[in-house]
């Protein structure tokens, strides 16, 4: 299989869906409720934290030998903190309205659940290459719940994708709002996110009943 043989391919695919961790370890909920009101900022989110778990799980990896145990915790944090002050400035470097847009989320990343989380269970017992993908991996499964949540928010809440309008007058010229279509403001509400992510956790657990047995 190339680079991956199909223990390592699993650590990339098992959190894309039976092991999600936010649909099934319920992890990251905060920013998937906060950022997903628009498809883009949700987007950003998702290769952000990418970019902070899987270079984060790589460099905890490759010092996890010289690491006392008694501070491991707050190495961990240093290290989250230095990547996530990266992103944030380059994020207001070339997309400085993106970057007021999600105002304090960027940092929140540090507190993120499944970074801590990785870097404690799987980083601090594996090499460099796998937890690389295990943070390729799991942060993968989080953006692809965001860009879900953003997707249906956006569109059904603004009647838009990417700040582009799809359901707009175009769709009025054809008589939609006729039979009495409206944008649903409600779903740029934060109580909305928490029930699409509910949505989809319960189609993907009724497509596969082994986690409901496990659970």
């Amino acid at each position: 299989m190339g680079l991956l043989s199909k223990k390592d391919a699993k650590l990339i695919t098992d959190p894309l869906a039976d092991n999600n961790p936010i649909t099934i370890q319920v992890l990251g909920i905060c920013s998937a409720l906060a950022v997903t009101a628009e498809l883009k900022p949700s987007i950003v989110m998702a290769v952000s934290v990418m970019f902070v778990l899987a270079m984060g799980s790589t460099v905890i990896s490759l010092i996890r030998n010289i690491i006392p145990s008694k501070i491991r915790i707050i190495v961990q944090l240093v290290i989250a903190a230095a990547l996530v002050i990266i992103v944030d400035q380059i994020l207001k470097a070339f997309a400085y309205e993106l970057s007021k847009q999600l105002s304090v989320f960027v940092g929140l990343i540090i507190t993120n659940c499944i970074i801590m989380g990785r870097f404690e269970a799987f980083a601090l017992a594996n090499g460099p290459w796998r937890s690389f993908l295990d943070g390729i991996g799991n942060s993968a499964g989080y953006g692809i719940i965001l860009i879900i949540v953003g997707f249906f928010r956006e569109l059904l809440g603004s009647g838009s994708l990417l700040g582009y309008k799809v359901l707009g007058d175009a769709i009025e010229k054809t008589g939609v709002y006729a039979y009495g279509y409206e944008n649903n403001g409600f779903m740029l509400l934060a109580p909305m996110a928490l029930i699409t992510i509910g949505i989809i956790i319960w189609v993907q657990r009724s497509r596969n009943t082994s986690l409901i047995e496990q659970n």
